[in-house]
């Protein structure tokens, strides 16, 4: 069964797998402006390297430490099976970016194309809305390009309330469960 974990060497192989087939059908390119499309860049060549693996988990991981050197703090977790990497979803701790406010929202995720139409976006989603609590989020911002009907129908499905369309986004706030302040 599926769950969300934390960045972890023990999928190396199978995230190695899955990073090739997100490549395969376009992400990582020069246009892609994605974090997954960064890494694709920036390690892409070098996940093979047990090494470089790790030292991107190590990475990857830090990101949510308030005193990481980012714009914005960001917890990646990792949905996996056993050692099987299904895919990942990043909570921003904040949309202190006019560009996170107005497109890139608090969550984004991706899975991997070998196992995508059973489910698992909306699981991840939907477990992901515990730790957005716990960093103190009383709801989150998810965004998906208007012509992504997959996504559109896992933000809902996760309990997304449509705010509006802006510059090709869909907005959608989903309520955490955290209590107000």
């Amino acid at each position: 069964m599926p769950r969300l974990a934390p960045p972890t060497g023990l999928v190396h192989r199978s995230f190695i797998a899955a990073m090739e087939e997100l490549r395969a059908e376009g992400q990582g390119g020069p246009d892609d402006d994605t974090t997954l499309g960064a890494a694709l860049r920036d390690y892409g060549t070098r996940w093979r390297d047990r090494a470089v693996f790790e030292q991107y988990v190590a990475e990857v991981r830090a990101a949510a430490h308030p005193t990481a050197p980012l714009a914005v703090p960001v917890t990646t977790l990792w949905y996996v099976d056993g050692a099987d990497y299904v895919g990942r979803i990043s909570v921003r701790h904040t949309v202190a970016t006019r560009f996170l406010r107005e497109y890139g929202g608090h969550i984004g995720y991706d899975v991997r194309p070998t196992a995508r139409r059973r489910g698992h976006a909306t699981d991840m989603l939907r477990a992901c809305l515990p730790y957005a609590a716990e960093l103190g989020l009383e709801s989150v911002l998810v965004t998906c390009d208007t012509d992504n009907i997959g996504s559109r129908k896992v933000i809902e499905a996760a309990g997304g309330t449509f705010e509006d369309e802006r510059s090709g986004k869909l907005r959608y706030w989903i309520r955490t469960g955290a209590p107000r302040v």
